[in-house]
């Protein structure tokens, strides 16, 4: 059986030498778990507070500005990179696997190890990948550090940062899921959009913190600037100009306020509505159960992963078109038709690029539309409405495609369901006890569940986007809060319903 062992396992000797986070030999008592939790996102907090030494930030650009808060970290500090090397990584892992490409059976304790073990090595390669073209090419060294020890050892510095700063984060998220509640990952991300909506909200220091607060420099916050302009503007000034200001003007207008309210509330609703299938168990007369088939089946990964591939668009065209380098290559570099940047900007002004990314409220296409006059972006009626639809669409169909195509990797198929009810001894009463059986009731279900949940996500995120986030969270970051704080209060019930009933650990799988 030797021969028949994935090639990892020729890898798994040098992985096991890392630094990782022993598991817990017995039960974690659920206090344990959630002060690892608070210790854990207390450290997250300090950490996107603590700059990059020797950056010079005036000079350097955040290629992922847009998706910052997907990312979870904080331009110029230690988290530049955020989560983007361990989703990265795992993303490429589940799909060999779900592939067949790397032959692991995840079912299996050692295999699930070596899995695990090769993660933690894929996870330091894609951070030297990520770190390397930032640094050489939009994280620039200040001029002191570069003068001391010289602009190559400079430049080596920032990306030793990156690198301790992004290895670190990763261990958070293995303390996380091994000793606290959830995934560090998951909360990690609910962090970042929280404090962004916190801070959007009620922020009270004045846009330009350089200049003293007055009508053309009020709060950034949304109520604080709603109370400013209610207590300081006349009540011409309010119907001339202000109405408009507090509603559509950014940053953090009233409508992004309401729009990331109502996201909240359809998600919530959205992840609580399921199909369930009695289950009844064969060799035990009378035990019954339910197989619940949400509504979200597909979660929010279909929206993450096409979120990552605009990303990737944004940040390549914005390459071409800027790097010194890739801008020389012919009919590519320097295209304004892939996509157009000013000057000291990561947004695309123009070009394919521009057409493919997120319209940040409705400031940035409805107005433009109704009243280019006033609120033109250079670009016209025509081409603001084309953006819009061809944005939208891309949402929506990407996400259905990744939505179908992460199900069938990850076990989730009619086929894998079936499998698993059937290793489970459950049965769908008034059905033989056959996986095939099982396996044609779940087709009427699953894949039409798995198109409606990747559209559903897909339009949802578009829709925050066009409406406009509070804090500039992004669709996608409040999708992916709603989500994440669901599932962590039931995973927080399941803890101390377990805590309470230890027979209730088996059920769950605990210790």
């Amino acid at each position: 059986m030797e021969e028949t062992k994935s090639l990892l396992y020729k890898v798994k000797p040098i992985a096991d030498r890392l630094p990782s986070v022993k598991r817990p030999e017995g039960h974690v008592h659920f206090r344990t778990k959630m002060m690892w939790v608070i210790v854990i996102l207390v450290l997250y907090f300090i950490m996107t507070n603590v700059y990059l030494y020797g950056l010079d930030q005036s000079e350097s650009l955040d290629l992922f500005a847009q998706y910052r808060t997907i990312m979870a970290g904080a331009s110029g500090s230690l988290l530049q990179l955020g989560i983007g090397p361990i989703v990265t990584a795992s993303i490429i892992m589940q799909l060999f696997v779900g592939a067949k490409i790397i032959k692991l059976d995840l079912s299996k304790r050692e295999d699930k190890a070596c899995y695990q073990s090769v993660m933690k090595l894929l996870v330091i390669v894609m951070i030297v990948f990520e770190a390397i073209p930032q640094v050489f090419g939009y994280l620039v060294p200040s001029a002191g550090l570069g003068s001391a020890i010289g602009s190559g050892g400079a430049k080596l510095l920032l990306i030793f940062q990156l690198f301790v700063g992004s290895y670190i984060l990763f261990m958070m998220d293995e303390v996380v899921s091994k000793w606290g509640i959830g995934s560090g990952i998951s909360l990690f991300i609910a962090a970042g959009v929280a404090q962004a909506l916190f801070t959007g909200t009620l922020n009270w220091n004045p846009v330009d913190m350089t200049a003293e607060m007055s009508l053309s420099n009020p709060p950034a916050g949304t109520i604080p600037r709603s109370l400013y302009y209610v207590f300081t503007m006349s009540p011409e000034q309010m119907a001339s100009g202000g109405y408009e200001s507090l509603f559509i003007g950014s940053p953090n207008p009233i409508i992004a306020l309401i729009g990331t309210l109502v996201i909240f509330v359809v998600v919530s609703y959205l992840e609580s509505t399921r199909i369930e299938l009695p289950l009844s168990q064969g060799s035990a007369r009378g035990a019954r159960g339910r197989y619940p088939i949400k509504l979200m089946y597909a979660s929010n990964i279909p929206v993450i992963l096409m979120s990552a591939l605009l990303a990737i668009v944004s940040m390549m065209a914005l390459l071409l078109y800027s790097n010194e380098l890739l801008s020389q290559i012919p009919f590519l570099g320097g295209n304004s038709s892939i996509g157009y940047f000013e000057e000291g900007s990561t947004y695309a002004a123009g070009g394919l690029a521009w057409y493919l990314s997120a319209p940040q409220g409705i400031s940035d296409w409805l107005m433009p539309i109704l009243d280019p006059t006033s609120y033109g972006n250079g670009h016209g009626a025509i081409q603001n409405l084309a953006r819009v639809v061809i944005y939208f669409t891309v949402m929506v169909m990407g996400s259905i495609l990744f939505a179908k195509f992460w199900v069938e990797t990850t076990n989730l198929g009619p086929e894998s369901v079936a499998n698993q009810i059937q290793r489970s001894g459950m049965q769908i009463p008034g059905f033989r006890r056959d996986p095939r059986i099982v396996k044609r009731v779940l087709e009427r279900y699953i894949p039409t569940i798995t198109v409606m949940s990747g559209a559903l996500v897909g339009a949802l995120a578009a829709f925050a986007d066009m409406i406009g986030t509070t804090g500039n969270a992004s669709g996608t970051g409040v999708l992916l809060t709603v989500g994440i704080l669901i599932h962590l209060y039931e995973a927080i019930g399941r803890e101390q319903m377990m805590e309470m009933n230890p027979v209730m650990r088996g059920f769950f799988g605990g210790e």
